[in-house]
């Protein structure tokens, strides 16, 4: 639908043309995105602009949780003056503007905390580097600074944690991150051969497997999630309805991924608080799982299971029924494991009342998946505004209260439960498939001077994947966004007044993505 104010579309649907955006004047575009994000329902899934000839236009794109759509607004820019930062009233929009500026040299005023994002190499200002990162300060004789990071024991991702503490009270911390920028966006629409694997520039595929296993690789354990949005979206601009057994198999995959980590994610907080038993047992069954998705594609990540138009591995009876019987013995034993876990008075005094995010904070920020859900803010992709299979498939959203490690703990385990009862309905779904999914197709045409939106549900929120093409169909622009870029905020918010050793089992309830912000 089209308004003389923005254009509505659903999840997947089909491209709009840019011509059809309506084309706001900035002073009314900030009144209508503001207006829009006071209210609960709407929530920003990104802003961005490029370079539009003699102009910058600038996109936003606002899903609609009650009426299941996406408003698409937009406004031009002539010349460098600021513009007033919408950050100043509608808070969530603080790291679309700051990655605005970092990127093209768009000023913001007003605005609360225009900082760097991630350091891209083509960034507006290359005298911004890391070592001159302006950290927030608070002075004061009985206060310190504790830095944590870049580097990090084990296998965890660089990022830098800065503490500001009175005694051992945390009183505020900045997050600062950018370290692992690959220049992810731009690999997208960048043509060039030197990119280019030597076998993927000699085949047929080309382009198309080249950007499939870019989008796998964005964050790997989220690569079925962003795999998934990347498919559609090309599915979309190419005006490709996959079949509905192609459909339910991605569903499937994108639930045993959901299964797979929040299992993990129950063994590293349980290892965080010195729980071995359930640590080792949830271990255990998370190897079920991603040996289970080994078996059907032979990578236990799911990497080269989504493509965009088919599969090359199709499911089968054989996987389908293998995919039934571990599940059953998994999710019988994982609620014989979180029964005991969060039943145990050890584990409840670390968990309870520690990290906690109040629903307003999770409005506030713009929090997404989990991280909102647990403060009773409904936002779940699969049930506001469904794609693939889930459209014939529903999903309620699974949600907590109290916003703290438990909450976030419990989730979990819930949403495991969910998510096997849905992996069995979407198999009965399947079996009632004659159309074969097919082979994956890379050379898919795009529709050109259009627009697209594809909006996933990873197992951590919310993935968006926003491409724009030019008058010959190719991609000129290709926006991602990770849950993580939301998220990050609120395990800032979580760990205020609390003690600076539950940092570590905060952070572990929120297991964000340094890769997927960092893109």
């Amino acid at each position: 639908m089209k308004s003389n104010l923005y254009t509505e579309v659903k999840n997947g649907s089909s491209p709009v043309n840019i011509s059809d955006i309506p084309v706001l004047d900035y002073g009314r575009f900030s009144e209508e995105v503001c207006t829009m994000l006071t209210e609960e329902r709407f929530h920003c899934l990104s802003y961005f602009c490029y370079p539009a000839g003699e102009v910058m236009k600038f996109i936003c794109c606002i899903a609609d949780d009650g009426s299941g759509t996406f408003r698409i607004l937009s406004h031009e820019q002539t010349g460098s003056a600021p513009l007033l930062s919408l950050t100043a009233k509608v808070y969530s929009m603080h790291i679309f503007e700051r990655e605005i500026s970092e990127n093209h040299g768009v000023m913001f005023e007003d605005h609360p905390w225009l900082k760097p994002v991630r350091y891209p190499h083509y960034r507006a200002d290359r005298q911004s580097v890391m070592d001159n990162y302006p950290f927030y300060e608070i002075e004061g004789e009985e206060l310190h600074e504790v830095g944590v990071g870049p580097v990090h024991a084990g296998v965890i991702e660089p990022g830098h944690f800065r503490f500001i503490c009175n005694g051992e009270k945390v009183l505020h911390l900045e997050i600062q991150l950018g370290y692992q920028h690959r220049g992810i966006e731009r690999l997208f629409v960048d043509n060039r051969a030197g990119l280019r694997n030597a076998l993927l520039l000699e085949s047929e595929a080309g382009d198309g497997m080249r950007r499939a296993l870019l989008a796998e690789d964005i964050a790997g354990d989220s690569a079925v999630s962003h795999g998934l949005a990347h498919a559609q979206l090309t599915e979309s601009l190419a005006l490709f309805e996959p079949p509905a057994s192609l459909q339910a198999e991605r569903c499937i995959a994108l639930e045993l991924e959901r299964i797979a980590v929040h299992i993990g994610d129950t063994a590293a907080l349980c290892g965080d608080v010195a729980y071995q038993l359930g640590q080792v047992a949830c271990e255990a069954l998370r190897t079920m799982v991603i040996n289970t998705t080994q078996y059907w594609c032979g990578n236990r990540f799911g990497k080269g299971l989504i493509r965009p138009g088919g599969t090359n591995f199709p499911v089968t009876e054989l996987i389908a029924g293998e995919i039934l019987t571990v599940l059953e013995e998994v999710d019988r034993r994982y609620s014989n494991v979180v029964d005991c876990v969060y039943t145990l008075p050890s584990v409840l005094g670390r968990f309870e009342d520690i990290g906690v995010i109040t629903r307003a904070q999770a409005i506030s920020i713009g929090a997404v998946g989990m991280a909102a859900r647990t403060c009773g803010v409904p936002r779940d992709i699969r049930a506001t505004h469904p794609f693939q299979q889930y459209r014939q498939t529903p999903v309620t959203a699974v949600m907590q209260e109290s916003g703290d490690v438990l909450a976030r703990g419990r989730l979990r385990a819930l949403e495991v439960k969910e998510s096997v009862k849905i992996i069995r309905r979407l198999i009965d779904e399947w079996r009632k498939q004659s159309v074969e999914s097919g082979q994956p197709r890379y050379n898919l045409a795009y529709r050109p001077d259009s627009l697209a939106i594809s909006v996933t549900e990873g197992w951590r929120g919310e993935i968006c994947h926003v491409a724009v093409t030019d008058h010959k169909g190719r991609l000129m622009v290709y926006k991602i966004k990770d849950p993580s870029m939301h998220n990050w905020m609120a395990l800032a918010l979580a760990v205020r007044n609390q003690e600076i050793s539950d940092f570590p089992v905060c952070n572990k309830s929120f297991n964000l993505s340094y890769c997927g912000h960092d893109l």
